[in-house]
């Protein structure tokens, strides 16, 4: 893989958004309750990463019951909470989905497939892929794949497994069924790369815009932090996007944005979009496809 550090150099293309619209924005509510690291699921210690309980040393070849029930949140009720806030303003949104967290959790696959989410590949476990095996990769693809087709009856367009490894997109071509991937974070709007000299879409994901920040020791405190930064993220990329449209994602997790102290930042954060103009409230695919027949890859 090699790295691209110039990218657009400044001159970025005219997204075209339609409507006209300025900026584009994307959230991406990530399901990855019951499929995180656990000696329940064959691993030799328990997740770490993404909790109120912030990052900690894992304890080899033990569970941790409260990092568990931390997860175990999310599905229970962080899930059901976000659903009711977009479905309530007739927001559509994308969930990034891992195979594995559904198959435990139908209820909350059948309501995803209700919502007509737009469903994206999120690997059929939430771990490290950086250093599985190659074959365990491609059969997780597999296997994450058919998950969220018998769950939800669509079949993923998007790929992000969030902790890729260094063949993840060149399995993800090689699947030959996604538009996409979102394992990326280094644009604000979509752009192509080649993968065995074919053109590859990469829709870009974002890190900063995200409820993750909830769990860092610097990083959001409140509901009122939280929507500060996203508003003042929207604020620049909608006044950029008079000239040159833009795209802005955010990231949610069902538990940590789920809880009752910090919906409030998403229930403000969308009755301010509701007020704005120029504004393209999409799912990942959308914009997938847009930029396929907008700014299609060189040479067709």
């Amino acid at each position: 893989m090699v790295r691209d550090l110039v990218g657009y150099a400044g001159d970025p293309p005219f997204a075209d958004w339609p409507g006209g619209a300025r900026i584009a924005v994307n959230f991406c509510v990530n399901y990855e309750e019951g499929a995180e690291y656990c000696v329940l699921n064959g691993d030799d210690h328990h997740e770490t990463l993404l909790s109120d309980l912030g990052a900690m040393d894992a304890l080899a070849g033990e569970r941790h019951l409260n990092i568990e029930s931390a997860y175990e949140y999310g599905s229970r009720a962080g899930f059901w909470r976000i659903l009711e806030v977009f479905t309530s303003r007739k927001h559509k949104f994308t969930v990034n989905a891992v195979g594995l967290a559904l198959e435990q959790n139908p209820a909350a696959a059948k309501a995803i497939a209700a919502a007509e989410c737009d469903v994206q590949g999120h690997a059929w476990r939430w771990i490290d892929y950086q250093f599985v095996e190659e074959a365990v990769e491609r059969e997780h693809i597999r296997l994450c794949v058919e998950a969220i087709e018998r769950r939800t009856g669509k079949r993923p367009l998007g790929w992000y497994t969030g902790r890729p490894s260094l063949n993840t997109r060149r399995l993800v071509v090689e699947d030959g069924g996604f538009l996409y991937d979102s394992d990326s974070y280094n644009d604000d709007l979509p752009y192509w790369t080649t993968q065995h000299g074919k053109p590859h879409l990469i829709v870009p994901y974002s890190l900063d815009t995200n409820d993750s920040s909830f769990t860092r020791p610097i990083g959001f405190s409140t509901a009122d932090e939280c929507v500060q930064y996203w508003c003042d993220t929207f604020e620049r990329l909608h006044r950029e996007g008079r000239a040159r449209p833009k795209m802005m994602t955010i990231g949610l997790h069902a538990r940590i944005i789920g809880r009752p102290g910090r919906i409030a930042a998403l229930e403000r954060f969308l009755d301010y979009l509701d007020r704005r103009e120029g504004v393209w409230v999409c799912q990942r695919a959308d914009i997938a496809r847009h930029w396929m027949e907008r700014h299609p890859a060189s040479g067709g």
